[in-house]
């Protein structure tokens, strides 16, 4: 017998060997191979540690930062600006204004002059003239006021809000407002 021929032979004896180890030998008391392998089977490597209990609570304790509110808005100091603000204002208010109406109507008022005043018509020949950009009296100015807004009548945002609520409640809005109200 040649050598590789014999070193064949003791493979596949050890072969059938292992084979009747695992089924059982002429089939007495078998043995299950699934059984066989759990026995003989390293045992699993376990997942990776975790984190002590201590690190996880403190983990847990720290809040997540709050989000960053937007800037609040700012306005320039001119009369695109006080409207935009009071816009922003009556908003908030649900009171109904457009740019276009806010204008139409300051532009025809004062022409944009936040202290003018009308010294000749019936308002003021009553003792309460008609004062600031959209031209509003005192009682109207007081009686439609916005908490939030100055109550000085003479400051433009104040005035267009006041102004256009009161034009809200009379005419539906200041953009129904075609002439002096």
């Amino acid at each position: 017998m040649s050598a590789a021929y014999a070193a064949g032979a003791a493979s596949l004896a050890l072969a059938s060997v292992a084979t009747i180890a695992c089924t059982g030998a002429a089939g007495t008391n078998p043995v299950e191979p699934a059984a066989y392998v759990q026995k003989v089977a390293p045992p699993a490597v376990s997942a990776a540690p975790s984190a002590p209990p201590v690190v996880q609570a403190v983990a847990k304790a720290v809040p997540a930062p709050a989000p960053v509110p937007p800037p609040a808005p700012v306005y320039p100091d001119n009369l695109d600006g006080w409207i935009r603000q009071a816009l922003d204002i009556l908003h908030a208010h649900n009171i109904p204004a457009s740019y276009d109406g806010i204008m139409r109507n300051v532009m025809r008022e004062s022409t944009g002059n936040p202290q003018a005043i009308n010294l000749y018509d019936s308002n003021a020949a009553a003792g309460i003239p008609s004062k600031g950009l959209l031209q509003v009296i005192d009682p109207t100015f007081a009686a439609f006021h916005i908490d939030g807004t100055a109550w000085n009548i003479y400051d433009p945002v104040a005035n267009i809000v006041a102004a256009c609520n009161y034009a809200a409640n009379r005419y539906g809005s200041i953009d129904n407002v075609d002439s002096a109200y």
